[in-house]
């Protein structure tokens, strides 16, 4: 009997955290291996707020790589409420820059700098219209009378809808989103202008997952995971083709002591089996043939660079023993694991 497998242009990682120093070495060939590039998020201690800390950091990155794999970090700046619209425009125009990040103050994991107020920031919003350079939303509001699992639906009708009214011209990637009104809102704007990343776990997983058996810490994420009937609504939006939607995985490493802890960091780490879990939610969905445009063309079309030339296929498998841990100089790294298993693996690689 053949294997089920596809053969597609190599993805891209449009949202990932590699983390620094420690960290950094010890995940990064997860990423590496995967994909051709990646879009790499400045929430470090302190934030990449500048196109020289955006450099150095993409050194680090580069000095870290594993030798043999190509991949290329595209950088993002962490925009702060004093954030310098000159240097921003700067490190766009030198390629230090790909994009800039949108962080509310509190919303997630080194979030503490991020914006107070997005009307302070009409100047850089401005100077990013002009030259075409993407704003990455992590979209939630934090305000404490807004439950967790309504956050980015409120955020889409008290910041995004404003925030789009006063800048047209601005283009934006709604990030990692969850549930059925972000869909729905992405859909009905110009996949030129506004597009989003999903992650695999988001895709695989509903709420009641956090608490089977008891209290699961790893998957613990912000945006938090939620019900069934959003993460249906974001597999018929991913699998559809459509192209507003494009792979961005949001892995998010933390070492084990800062996961299982009385106050968790949220984040989950998927870098090592994102591919096998999107490939899996398309295969169910009887929409294999799309994953290769939502994991390597959409992307590219919105950031306006060119589809990877070289390819991978992707075979599925017996559910496989996968190890459960990364291990860093920091302390171990737990690594998602897909519902049912990882089923699918790239050919030939070890």
């Amino acid at each position: 009997m053949n294997p089920v497998c596809l053969t597609l242009p190599r993805p891209d990682d449009w949202h990932v955290h590699l983390r620094d120093e420690e960290v950094l070495a010890g995940v990064l060939a997860d990423t590496a291996r995967h994909y051709a590039r990646a879009i790499v998020m400045p929430n470090l201690k302190p934030p990449v707020t500048t196109t020289a800390a955006a450099a150095a950091y993409r050194q680090r990155i580069r000095d870290r790589l594993p030798p043999g794999l190509a991949f290329e970090p595209l950088m993002t700046c962490y925009l702060t409420d004093d954030i310098d619209p000159s240097d921003l425009a700067a490190g766009a125009r030198d390629g230090v820059f790909t994009a800039a990040k949108l962080y509310p103050a509190g919303a997630t994991t080194n979030s503490a700098a991020g914006v107070t107020d997005v009307l302070r920031l009409a100047r850089v919003f401005d100077t990013m219209s002009d030259i075409g350079l993407p704003l990455l939303i992590h979209g939630e509001v934090v305000d404490n009378d807004v439950d967790v699992f309504d956050r980015e639906a409120v955020f889409i009708e008290r910041v995004l809808i404003p925030l789009r009214a006063r800048h047209p011209a601005l283009r934006i990637v709604f990030e990692h989103i969850t549930t059925a009104e972000a869909a729905a809102y992405v859909q009905a704007a110009d996949p030129a202008q506004l597009a989003a990343t999903v992650t695999p776990h988001h895709l695989a997983l509903n709420r009641g997952a956090m608490f089977a058996g008891g209290v699961r810490p790893h998957l613990y994420c912000l945006p938090i995971i939620k019900r069934e009937t959003h993460r249906r609504a974001l597999v018929a939006a991913v699998t559809s083709g459509d192209p507003h939607f494009f792979l961005g995985t949001d892995s998010a490493p933390h070492v084990v002591h800062t996961k299982e802890t009385a106050c968790g960091c949220a984040g989950i780490y998927n870098a090592p089996v994102a591919l096998a879990a999107y490939a899996e939610v398309f295969h169910q969905a009887g929409a294999l043939p799309r994953l290769a445009d939502f994991a390597s063309r959409h992307g590219p079309a919105f950031y306006r660079l060119p589809v990877n030339s070289d390819e991978v296929t992707l075979e599925r498998v017996a559910p496989e023993l996968r190890d459960s841990r990364r291990s860093t100089a920091d302390g171990d790294v737990v690594v998602f694991e897909p519902p049912g298993g990882v089923l699918w693996r790239v050919r030939d690689e070890p």
